[in-house]
């Protein structure tokens, strides 16, 4: 599985490089396939192949993401280091960095990335790197382990964008009652709002902010759900 992974790492970290690899293999594999059966149709192979190569630039690291995800054994990391480089991408430029990672049987492993090349899972369309000097979870593979996947939503500055994202409809919910203390319709929907937030985040959330909420929740729970029309 570690050379499985060299390969992932190289497709991911390296992805011009590997962009002729894909239709060579699939030309390959289709001329194989062709003098086997006898039938030249296998060649068709190449054109998935080509196209392969022209998208690996943008999802060679979602995919390495989701192989490491699916097989890889849980660690944690720390970057020892970030510098902003020359190169840009949608005219913001990239960072490279350094990192350690602490594998599960206690070594230590330097390995590197870029803005590019950091395989986040889960893959979403923006670029969440952990914050330079604060350890967060990865995954691996015990015999390549400096291919990592970053585990955005189980390390602390996952969850702690998770808790801001889900604080927003509160917050919403909440500027809408302001605005009209009345409207039955608005306090359902901060006391939904509310409701949810504690469920989905009572074991990691500020506890004030826990105690606050559910203090705000109790409140609106005295007051009858369609006390008066909207």
């Amino acid at each position: 599985m570690g050379a499985i992974s060299a390969v992932f790492y190289f497709l991911g970290h390296h992805p011009i490089l590997a962009m002729p690899l894909y239709p060579l293999i699939a030309f390959s594999i289709g001329a194989l396939l062709a003098r086997v059966t006898r039938r030249s149709g296998w060649m068709v192979l190449g054109i998935p192949g080509f196209i392969m190569g022209v998208l690996s630039p943008f999802f060679g690291s979602a995919v390495n993401a989701l192989f490491l995800n699916v097989v890889g054994t849980p660690g944690t990391a720390v970057i020892v280091h970030s510098e902003e480089t020359s190169s840009t991408l949608n005219d913001n430029n990239i960072w490279y960095y350094e990192a350690v990672v602490r594998t599960a049987d206690g070594r230590d492993v330097e390995t590197s990335f870029d803005t590019m090349t950091a395989a986040l899972y889960p893959w979403r369309n923006e670029i969440l790197i952990p914050p330079e000097g604060e350890r967060f979870a990865v995954k691996y593979v015990p015999g390549f382990p400096r291919n990592i996947a970053i585990m955005v939503d189980q390390s602390p500055y996952g969850r702690r964008r998770l808790i801001a994202r889900d604080r927003e409809p509160v917050e919403t919910a909440s500027a809408k009652l302001d605005a009209a203390p009345d409207n039955a319709k608005f306090r359902d929907e901060l006391r939904q709002a509310l409701a949810d937030f504690v469920v989905r985040h009572a074991e990691d959330a500020d506890p004030a902010l826990l105690a606050d909420y559910r203090a705000r929740l109790a409140a609106l729970e005295t007051v009858p759900a369609h006390g008066q029309p909207d």
